[in-house]
């Protein structure tokens, strides 16, 4: 499973926009083949960024063009064309989000749905060698060919890594999955096992990232030997 490529799950037909297509038809076309997202071409297919629905200027009811979609949780800014934003400008290039993250049809899915996971983006346009656009996968592709269920991976980081691999004792150490991200939080017997609990649950199957919330058992005067650490893989 790890060794499928990005061409075998993405879509090869691509709704997309050129720089001067107005908001209202980006909002159409958004609407009309029910997507969240579409990327903005040049005139050679070259990808320039890619345009969601929270990218669309605010209908005169003060929301943005089309149907409302729930909210998510907060994302970083991207790096959007100087003077403009979401819901400051008229046309794809004035609103899109630049530059966009791609993938190639090469890249194995396990490495795409990574990128996803950790550019907080839930589609990737697919170019090839020159850069072109040729298609596009979604975090939807990915997750169904790659992500195994959430439970059967904690059961086997708790299960393997934590309990087989280091003996940490169940209740010292929680473990969290969610689409794949898995969290770890308590406590280990000495602090050079926690890099190797990182990475044992990297090698796991449909994990995708790694958060680290674990710290050294405390020693004999009750103060742990390091402080908490965040990890994610680069």
């Amino acid at each position: 499973m790890r060794n499928r490529t990005v061409a075998e799950v993405m879509t090869w037909e691509v709704v997309q926009a050129r720089p001067d297509t107005p908001a209202r038809e980006l909002a159409r076309l958004l609407d009309v083949h029910r997507i969240s997202g579409l990327p903005v071409v040049d005139g050679d297919d070259k990808v320039m960024g890619v345009v969601s629905r929270t990218d669309l200027p605010a209908s005169p009811g003060g929301r943005a063009s089309g149907p409302a979609v729930p909210a998510g949780p907060s994302r970083p800014a991207a790096h959007r064309p100087a003077g403009t934003g979401a819901g400051g400008g008229t046309t794809a290039g004035e609103v899109m989000t630049t530059p966009a993250v791609t993938v190639h049809p090469e890249h194995r899915v396990a490495d795409a749905a990574r990128i996803m996971q950790r550019r907080h983006v839930d589609r990737l346009p697919v170019v090839d060698e020159e850069d072109r656009l040729i298609g596009i996968t979604t975090r939807r592709d990915l997750l169904r060919v790659f992500l195994r269920p959430d439970e059967q991976i904690r059961a086997e980081v708790a299960g393997e890594v934590l309990g087989d691999a280091l003996g940490a004792p169940p209740d010292e150490v929680r473990v969290s999955v969610r689409d794949g991200l898995v969290t770890l939080r308590g406590t280990l017997a000495h602090e050079d096992d926690i890099p190797v609990a990182i990475g044992l649950t990297w090698r796991v199957d449909g994990v995708v990232g790694v958060v680290n919330r674990l710290v050294p058992r405390a020693g004999d005067d009750g103060v742990p030997y390091a402080e908490p650490l965040r990890r994610t893989r680069d």
